[in-house]
């Protein structure tokens, strides 16, 4: 599968905010590269062009392509509820997601390789489909070989911010549980939905 291996510190830059986590190159500078840097004179942004950057920052976020994301987009609108807020949910409930959520991983795109390479069980069975959607009441472990990994070792001891409150963790025994869906006052993530649905709807 197509992913972005790119400079990550770059596409930061581009939202003006470091969406992949701690980035002291990003911190260093928080504007586009260009001749001019951040003194060139900004031009006004249309709606659609915040609407289009909205989108591409979810994207970039959970590490998702374009097909992923719009099919995401047309399952959640076709449900009953807020479209938006179903979407970012659709977003979470994605194992890569509750793997890096739940510390295991110190990135999503960690979390993505180390389900791939066949780490995880989710209800004592093996799993290794990032985009693998979790339910209410699933078990999220570590396969019991891949306990001494030193990614997802490390990954815990390091425990980068709180955890989700809408996520059990038994560090101990390497095991979580997705407790229940999320709510979008308990998603930590900075995007305004309501723009990507704006997007879609035209």
């Amino acid at each position: 599968m197509a992913k972005y291996i790119g400079p990550k510190t770059r596409i930061s830059r581009r939202f003006g905010e470091c969406i992949y986590g701690e980035d002291k190159y990003f911190e260093r500078r928080r504007y586009p590269s260009g001749q001019h840097g951040n003194s060139r004179r900004r031009m006004k942004r249309s709606e659609y062009f915040l609407q289009l950057i909205e989108k591409q920052k979810a994207k970039y976020i959970y590490g998702i392509l374009e097909r992923q994301f719009e099919n995401l987009f047309l399952e959640s609108s076709k449900k009953k509820g807020i479209t938006g807020e179903l979407l970012l949910q659709a977003c979470e409930s994605r194992l890569d997601n509750i793997v890096f959520r739940l510390k295991f991983a110190p990135s999503r795109s960690s979390a993505r390789q180390i389900v791939s390479h066949r780490h995880i069980m989710v209800n004592n069975r093996m799993v290794n489909i990032p985009s693998f959607r979790l339910k209410p009441g699933d078990k999220i472990g570590v396969r019991k070989k891949s306990k001494n990994h030193p990614v997802i070792l490390e990954s815990i001891k390091k425990k980068s911010g709180p955890l989700v409150e809408w996520l059990i963790l038994d560090e101990d025994n390497m095991l979580g549980i997705f407790r229940v869906m999320p709510k979008r006052t308990q998603i930590p993530e900075n995007i305004k939905e309501q723009f990507i649905v704006e997007l879609y709807s035209k």
